[in-house]
């Protein structure tokens, strides 16, 4: 539950549920502090993830620890997701807290996800996490990166303790064991664009302030609320060049203009 104006509750929009079952998911350290501080809270981190892989029969299918966040790519088992993370984030920061003698949030109070609905994505998805460390310049190649599930793909040595299910991915390769894995350490490889779930892309968004702000500097002495009343070609103009604002979404931009969302994409 959060607060809106005036104080009042507005409860928290319900997650979409994937057709797959399949997530990915981004964890963050709340105010974007440290997770990870040493290996034995890696380590640590890993063993609560492979305690609740059990109970809960969570298949993982690609993991990536950062020092201020985790990628992760799995499936939901015998319980809704949400559950299960809360369930992971509960005990780690028990360990976290009694190790550093600290108390409060260590986690943002909710992590982030995007429903993974086809192979062909979730291909795209497993080759992000894995690249991770790499566009955030901290090695140079994925395998270079002890703290991912990358090397386990392609080694016989299986990053303990977590049960990768690596054969799912692998299969979609080849059936050839060697073959898949050769194909897939190019994939992985790849420079590409990829645009996932990116939690430096949830940051960038603009507040309506904000918004509000930018639009007043491109439609100069035109008052906002009178943008909807203008001739159409004028109004159109106007919104075709407020939809390239970095940060805004298309549905905000309705709302603050008082127009329907399929008039501002139709412009």
């Amino acid at each position: 539950m959060c607060k809106g104006k005036e104080g009042i509750i507005i409860p928290r929009q319900a997650r979409t549920k994937s057709r797959t079952k399949i997530y990915h998911i981004i964890w963050r350290g709340a105010s974007r502090q440290e997770i990870f501080h040493d290996e034995e809270d890696c380590i640590n981190f890993l063993n609560t993830i492979e305690k609740y892989q059990r109970k809960t029969k969570i298949r993982i299918y690609a993991w990536c620890l950062m020092n201020n966040h985790i990628h992760l790519l799995l499936r939901e088992g015998n319980e809704p997701i949400s559950d299960t993370m809360k369930r992971i984030g509960v005990s780690f920061v028990k360990y976290y807290n009694w190790k550093y003698r600290t108390t409060g949030h260590l986690f943002q109070d909710r992590f982030i996800s995007e429903n993974v609905e086809s192979r062909s994505y979730l291909l795209t998805v497993v080759r992000y996490i894995h690249q991770n460390p790499v566009k955030a310049g901290m090695v140079e190649h994925p395998n270079e990166w002890k703290w991912s599930s990358s090397t386990s793909y392609l080694s016989e040595r299986i990053h303990p303790p977590i049960s990768l299910d690596r054969e799912y991915v692998l299969h979609m390769f080849s059936k050839d064991l060697i073959i898949a894995k050769e194909r897939f350490k190019a994939f992985n490889e790849k420079k590409n664009n990829d645009q996932c779930l990116d939690i430096n892309k949830v940051r960038s968004r603009l507040t309506d302030d904000e918004a509000r702000q930018t639009i007043k500097e491109i439609i100069g002495n035109i008052e906002i609320p009178h943008v909807k009343f203008l001739p159409r070609q004028q109004r159109n103009e106007i919104l075709r060049k407020v939809k390239e604002i970095k940060g805004l979404s298309q549905r905000q931009a309705a709302r603050i203009f008082g127009v329907s969302p399929n008039l501002v994409f139709k412009a």
